[in-house]
């Protein structure tokens, strides 16, 4: 059967909670990339994931999420949770020497490239004018990366190794058996990330964190709690095809926060990729809803088999 459309009520309460979440990932990134002026990148993952896993395990245990244990050693878990742990080593690190507006914007190929992913390896149905919205929007990123210009900075490619990782999560966490709670799968992943965090400090000069420094990373750890579980309810409680292109107000605050904590204006080209980005994923979340209903008419239309 087609899913149940929202209901309008159910996509503004949708909408209002994904662009809640992404103030509060945004307000994350800052502060992250505030702290990093005082610490290295592996002790501010460290000293985050002791903030929130503790958090999240609570959370989960009270929720009962780790009821199946079996499933807690899934393959498709593992997976997910290395690219979650790539991703944010990654991003972080490019994050911390790349303008924020930057690092935000190349993130916005993640839509595109994880449709791309969910054709070449899940074997799902891409048409021609999606293949042309990727290829369009990698474009738009190229804008924003500035090969071979002034401009560029060997960061923003690590960003865009980010998005592969990603991509991997995003089409691991498609093959996550259904018995499986949300809360688990975020728990396994705070847990990883902390942990990487400190086999990175292995390799980093240490440095002992003052109270402004750490009240900065508590607060970060807060908001990225706060961010997933918005993220989570958002894609609940509306239609996908209508919430998830507010993920691209993302931008918004990223361009604000380099504005107003950062004092760093953006380029020209940063604003041109950002807009080229920001109109392929809308087109590609709005062909995906019309190739869904469509399958789902001939579906309901198709003769009963005998």
């Amino acid at each position: 059967m087609p899913p149940v459309p929202a209901l309008p009520s159910e996509n503004q309460r949708g909408i209002l909670l994904m662009l809640a979440a992404m103030v509060t990932f945004i307000v994350n990134d800052t502060l992250v990339k505030v702290a990093s002026a005082d610490l290295p990148t592996g002790e501010i993952i460290f000293l985050r994931g002791l903030i929130v896993s503790p958090i999240v395990i609570v959370l989960a245990v009270r929720r009962g999420a780790f009821a199946n244990r079996s499933l807690l050693f899934h393959k498709t878990l593992i997976w997910r949770t290395l690219g979650e742990v790539v991703a944010a080593g990654l991003y972080l690190s490019a994050l911390f020497r790349l303008p924020l507006a930057n690092a935000s914007a190349i993130l916005q190929v993640v839509p595109l490239a994880t449709t791309a992913g969910a054709a070449l390896f899940l074997g799902e149905t891409v048409g021609r004018r999606r293949w042309t919205a990727i290829a369009v929007g990698f474009s738009g990123a190229l804008l924003v990366i500035q090969p071979g210009l002034d401009g560029f900075n060997i960061w923003s490619l690590v960003a865009l190794l980010s998005v592969f990782a990603v991509v991997l999560r995003d089409l691991a966490s498609k093959q996550l058996p259904k018995g499986l709670p949300t809360l688990a799968v975020t728990t396994a992943a705070a847990i990883s990330v902390g942990l990487f965090g400190g086999f990175l400090m292995l390799f980093e000069e240490p440095v002992m964190p003052d109270a402004a420094v750490l009240a900065t990373i508590f607060a970060s750890g807060l908001c990225t709690v706060a961010g997933y579980t918005l993220i989570i309810a958002a894609m609940r409680t509306g239609d996908i095809s209508v919430v998830a292109p507010f993920r691209y107000s993302f931008m918004i605050w990223a361009v604000l926060a380099q504005v107003l904590v950062f004092g760093e204006w953006p380029g020209p080209l940063l604003f041109i990729g950002t807009g080229i980005l920001i109109a392929t994923g809308i087109y590609t979340f709005y062909r995906e809803r019309q190739v869904g209903a469509s399958e789902a008419r001939k579906a309901l239309t198709a003769p009963p088999a005998r």
